[in-house]
């Protein structure tokens, strides 16, 4: 089953890890940013060694984005991104796993869980 996990972010403390550039992030004693430093590195290598993670992937900042509609044939690019909010998306994995429910534990594994959100979404195949 393949999966993607959407991670959100804050667009005014972009920059990646996302987690490492918030707010609360930036208020956690250097101890507790290593360990969560280190948490996303061990599920990179737990997720490569058991042949799960297809990609991961940061995007670049929100202000960067364009927008591209075509309506009655005539395109239009705007900048995005899409919607202004607080979060925008940030970066993204894509696996391959056994069940939704690993899908679920990855999910909630990597930092940005803790401070903003984690979409997941099957790939429709």
């Amino acid at each position: 089953m393949k999966y993607v996990l959407l991670i959100h972010s804050n667009p005014v403390t972009w920059g990646h890890p996302t987690f490492l550039h918030t707010e609360e992030g930036r208020k956690l004693p250097r101890s507790a940013r290593e360990a969560l430093s280190a948490q996303l590195e061990e599920l990179f290598a737990e997720l490569t060694e058991r042949g799960e993670l297809i990609t991961a992937q940061p995007l670049a900042a929100p202000h960067e984005t364009k927008v591209v509609r075509v309506r009655e044939g005539v395109r239009a690019t705007t900048d995005g991104p899409y919607s202004e909010a607080k979060e925008q998306l940030a970066g993204i994995f894509i696996i391959d796993v056994d069940s939704p429910e690993r899908a679920e534990e990855i999910a909630a594994r990597i930092p940005e869980a803790h401070y903003y959100a984690v979409e997941l979404r099957p790939i429709a195949t």
